[in-house]
């Protein structure tokens, strides 16, 4: 990589840094395009040539930096036999209350009300972890689960790890991932 083409993947990631500071900080619609500019101590008129509209910078932040998860994932945390230790190194891979998911955590879901795009961003985000859950499930018990009882509890241990990440986000003791993680197992092996 050439000197020059260092300096704009640097620039363009100092503005995707300083958005993403301040949306976190302030909210997308209260950070001026000027702010970005200055804190990523770039001229403004920089910040759009990489994103010709506003909105462009905070979606391709949320492009770049939001996780995706493919359900194929699941061979690396799942072993037959075992659904709590599989859900539980599960939510140890996913590490969903480290501080970068965090951050964006907080800015897709506070801008997710008032911008579609982002709205649309947060369902499929949401849909690759219930994805990967179901499969993470359906290989540590060992057989095809029905399918509804499968996506009913993908979401109910998606829905126990966003929220041992919010309650990280905000400071308090995040409970353990095994107490919920033997429930849906216990569930999902009553109906078996």
């Amino acid at each position: 990589m050439t000197a020059a083409r260092d300096a704009t993947t640097d620039r363009r990631t100092a503005i995707l840094d300083a958005a993403e500071r301040l949306f976190a900080e302030s909210g997308f619609d209260a950070t001026p395009t000027a702010r970005v500019a200055t804190e990523a101590g770039v001229p403004k008129g920089l910040v759009f040539y990489y994103f010709p509209r506003k909105i462009d910078l905070l979606l391709t932040l949320l492009d770049e930096r939001l996780p995706t998860h493919d359900p194929t994932e699941a061979e690396m945390v799942a072993e037959a036999g075992d659904p709590v230790g599989s859900l539980v190194r599960l939510d140890r891979h996913l590490q969903l209350a480290d501080h970068t998911s965090l951050t964006l955590r907080t800015i897709i879901f506070r801008e997710s009300g008032t911008h579609p795009e982002v709205a649309r961003r947060l369902r499929t985000l949401r849909s690759g972890l219930v994805a990967l859950t179901e499969a993470v499930i359906e290989r540590a018990v060992g057989m095809v689960l029905d399918p509804e009882l499968r996506s009913q509890a993908a979401h109910t241990f998606v829905a126990v790890m966003l929220d041992r990440a919010s309650t990280a986000r905000a400071g308090g003791p995040t409970p353990d991932a095994s107490g919920p993680a033997r429930l849906v197992s216990l569930a999902v092996a009553a109906t078996h």
